[in-house]
């Protein structure tokens, strides 16, 4: 429903009905959330969210309006707009990850964006709705080459606010519309998850064991002793460690390594010992003559969430070793990512090498790598200031229908394929938006 006015007007004659001096109209609706939007159609206006699950619904008698009975004629704002697109879609997940929008349920936590301050900035938020239809598509081109399909009511966030994909100057359809002068907000196109091959868990094994874990032969007595171990406090790493030493042949064990301290997390560690496990375990992470694609993969992911780190918008990866230091070089490079080595003159010779361009570099390491740590791969609070190459080059239609699909959020929006993408205001129950007085029956 639309509000101009946040309290009651005074009914003359009424004392129960006058006017409450101070609170708002949220304190006067029980369970109403209150929303707002920064969109032009919808400025200064404020959403109050109800529970309704009827058409003609009667007003709670303790509230302060000025009016008795609802009317709730479809689902969705107040304008009954549906803006969809393609149910392949990735969109950006709160974990960092990517999912189609055809496969989010309700209560998925993705990112969505709020302005704070001069910046928007990207924020953790919730699917409340999600819905599809059969509209005819149209097809946008990026220049940086990601393709977009939607409706032609959907909008895109441009460097010139929102805009629909098609609309006119003039007549029904004059609307804010995408031309190519406009540029989209974001970081383009999502990169394609690396599937679990061989080479890729070899990657890794090869990254987390040379960048975490300890392994060697010790003397005892006459004998020697060949012990493994891996101690981490993330149990995302240690599991997908753990399961790919197995699919190696190699079995571990799982036992507690340190308590929680204040200043520290519980951590634990997976084990083997004896000649056989330890020399497999050597066989597995050993540098390969030629590295594949794959496995760079796979040693990025590992040698992240053994020794990187991503705070303040910056991603490290930290060692003292020079051939892993090389090797993380050589395959950043070899995937296109700039890099600069930070040397701090330690002691110890611990080295940096920083990824260098910015919160799209980031995602689209993330995303092309695959590491096991989530909270490495928060985005929550950065800001809204790439400079990848969105600009529109294309606006086509399709000539047919297809099936789209759209979702409601907390914060109105998603990051739909690397730029933000405005949904419809649906939720998973009706809300209020059309407000009138029932008819008053009269004698006679």
């Amino acid at each position: 429903m639309r509000w101009e006015n946040l309290t009651a007007p005074p009914v003359e004659g009424d004392p129960e009905r006058a006017a409450p001096a101070t609170p708002p109209l949220p304190l006067a609706l029980p369970g109403a959330v209150a929303r707002t939007f920064d969109t032009p159609e919808f400025a200064g206006m404020t959403f109050y969210e109800v529970q309704a699950k009827s058409i003609l619904n009667r007003v709670p008698g303790q509230s302060r309006v000025p009016f008795e009975w609802t009317i709730n004629p479809y689902r969705g704002c107040s304008h009954a707009c549906v803006y969809c697109v393609s149910g392949d879609t990735p969109i950006l997940m709160a974990d960092g990850r990517t999912k189609p929008i055809s496969e989010l349920e309700s209560g998925d936590r993705i990112y969505g964006t709020e302005r704070r301050g001069t910046y928007r900035r990207y924020v953790v938020t919730t699917v409340l709705d999600k819905w599809s239809t059969v509209k005819p598509a149209y097809r946008v081109i990026l220049e940086d080459g990601t393709t977009l399909v939607a409706s032609g009511d959907h909008r895109f966030l441009t460097e010139r606010g929102w805009k629909h994909i098609t609309g006119g100057m003039f007549g029904a359809d004059q609307r804010p519309y995408l031309t190519t002068n406009d540029r989209l907000i974001g970081t383009g196109a999502f990169e394609t998850t690396p599937k679990v091959s061989h080479d890729y868990r070899r990657g890794y094994l090869c990254g987390m064991v040379r960048g975490d874990g300890t392994i060697g032969a010790y003397a005892t007595g006459r004998s020697w002793s060949h012990q493994f171990r891996l101690a981490l406090a993330d149990s995302e790493a240690l599991d997908r460690t753990e399961q790919y030493l197995k699919e190696e042949g190699v079995e571990t064990s799982r036992t507690s390594f340190g308590k929680a301290r204040p200043d520290r997390r519980p951590m634990e560690a997976i084990r083997a010992s004896g000649k056989q496990k330890v020399d497999a375990i050597r066989e597995v992470v050993h540098w390969p003559q030629h590295s594949t694609p794959d496995w760079q993969r796979g040693f990025l992911a590992g040698i992240f969430d053994a020794e990187g780190s991503c705070s303040q918008g910056i991603l490290r990866i930290a060692n003292c070793d020079d051939q892993v230091l090389s090797h993380t070089t050589e395959a950043l490079h070899a995937f296109g990512f700039a890099t600069a080595l930070e040397d701090r003159r330690r002691t110890n010779r611990l080295r940096y090498v920083r990824l260098t361009g910015g919160l799209a570099a980031r995602l689209r390491f993330f995303h092309m790598t695959d590491p096991a740590i989530t909270r490495k791969r928060s985005m929550e609070g950065a800001a809204l200031k790439s400079q990848s190459a969105l600009r529109v080059t294309s606006i086509e239609s399709l000539g047919l229908e297809l099936p789209l699909w759209d979702i409601t959020t907390g914060t109105g929006d998603f990051i739909a394929d690397g730029v933000v993408s405005h949904n419809c205001f649906a939720r998973n129950t009706t809300p209020i938006w059309t407000w009138t007085r029932a008819p008053t029956s009269t004698a006679g």
